[in-house]
């Protein structure tokens, strides 16, 4: 038995924790066993880029629970995208990227393929154990769950969204400050979410209960409201420009700052179309995905919020990078653990698929299959916790 391990897409506070843990797990069971890991995602495995991980890791898996980011490293590679695959030099013209990674993996003699990433990172090796099937090569590929947006069908919490959200209401809890600096001052805190506006929530929630332990000096004009959050904007909520505008001039008006927290996903359509039609480019990535670094959501907020509050100051910060490349906290240890328990429960037994709660069988902990995960799952803004939230922003005046 020859186990491999991969990690893809964006990082998370997860990615060394699993690592660590799936160590911990085979050295622990199966002394004997040989450990692979490719270097930088699917790059690695298409260039037969691999590092081994030595047995005397045993006594030291705990140390990979101190660190963010990914030991072995990640990219954003779609294997079916053959295209993106040639011109990033990873295969030749006229090969298949498929083909290519099924043989590295038959070359390495690899039994268990452990990939930790988002949906496309999961269906793509989804691809990759279907190929190798059809060409009579048996391979177990499990993957973990790992996306701070928390939007995976139908996995009910994804691997380091708890402590990305944790991390953002850090940032912003400094961040926030800034309001001191200028009379009438807009901050716009920029947070990960293309089309789930569940870290935008989920964060708010976060800092909002820092806020809460906090006491505040109002007999000099230190304020709780003046820290508040003011707007949560999502991608699953229509935005009433001049409503929102209307009550946060009011705010404005009375506190001297506005502090909005934005998913990066919010209104995105409409930046897009805007953009598209003045005859800009809008860049895509290897996945189709807008490139939402270039196409810069805050941005645009910031201008039509600014004018519009007639904001002296207007400040753009963006914690995700703050955010995602945090080690994970005792709360996504946890479930670090559960899930990736159960992976090697799964793998050794024959068994491919992704590990994770399944919210269509009554959260059970279980190793779904490939063609049940997509990506793209929106927030539901129904929750309880988010209504009781969004009802004490909205009361502030």
């Amino acid at each position: 038995m020859k186990i491999a391990f991969l990690t893809s897409g964006g990082i998370a506070p997860c990615l060394s924790a699993s690592i660590g843990r799936l160590t911990e797990n085979y050295l622990n069971k199966y002394p004997e066993i040989e450990i692979i890991g490719y270097l930088n995602g699917y790059k690695g495995l298409l260039l037969g880029n691999s590092i081994s991980f030595p047995k005397t890791l045993k006594e030291k898996t705990d140390l990979f629970y101190n660190f963010g980011g990914s030991p072995i490293g990640n990219s954003r590679v779609k294997l079916v995208n053959i295209k993106d695959c040639i011109s990033k030099g990873y295969v030749k013209k006229g090969e298949n990227p498929l083909e290519v990674a099924a043989k590295q993996l038959v070359k390495d003699g690899v039994t268990i393929l452990h990939t930790i990433g988002g949906d496309d990172t999961n269906t793509t090796a989804a691809d990759l154990s279907e190929y190798l099937k059809k060409n009579d090569y048996n391979l177990t590929v499990v993957g973990l769950p790992k996306t701070v947006d928390n939007d995976v069908y139908p996995i009910a919490q994804t691997l380091g969204a708890w402590t990305a959200a944790e991390q953002g209401a850090i940032f912003f809890e400094n961040v926030v400050g800034e309001n001191t600096t200028s009379d009438r001052q807009l901050i716009i805190h920029e947070v990960m979410g293309r089309h789930c506006g569940w870290l935008t929530a989920a964060t708010a929630l976060e800092y909002r209960k820092r806020l809460g332990a906090m006491t505040f000096i109002p007999e000099i004009g230190v304020l709780k409201e003046k820290w508040e959050v003011h707007s949560v904007l999502l991608p699953e909520e229509k935005i009433d420009f001049d409503n929102e505008c209307e009550r946060l001039s009011k705010v404005m008006d009375k506190y001297d700052c506005v502090n909005v927290f934005l998913s990066e996903g919010a209104g995105m359509d409409v930046i897009v179309a805007e953009t598209e039609k003045s005859g800009a480019e809008v860049l895509r990535d290897a996945f189709g995905h807008v490139r939402l670094d270039d196409l810069n959501p805050g941005q645009w907020f910031a201008k039509q919020l600014g004018e519009r509050l007639k904001a002296n100051k207007v400040l753009v910060q963006k914690s995700g990078y703050f955010g995602r490349s945090a080690k994970a906290n005792q709360a996504d240890l946890d479930l670090i653990f559960e899930v990736v328990d159960k992976a090697v429960e799964s793998a050794t037994a024959g068994i491919s698929g992704v590990v994770g709660w399944d919210e269509d069988n009554n959260n059970q902990l279980s190793c779904i299959a490939f063609d049940r995960i997509k990506g793209g799952k929106p927030f539901d803004t129904s929750q309880k916790w988010f209504q009781e939230m969004m009802r004490e922003i909205h009361a502030i005046k």
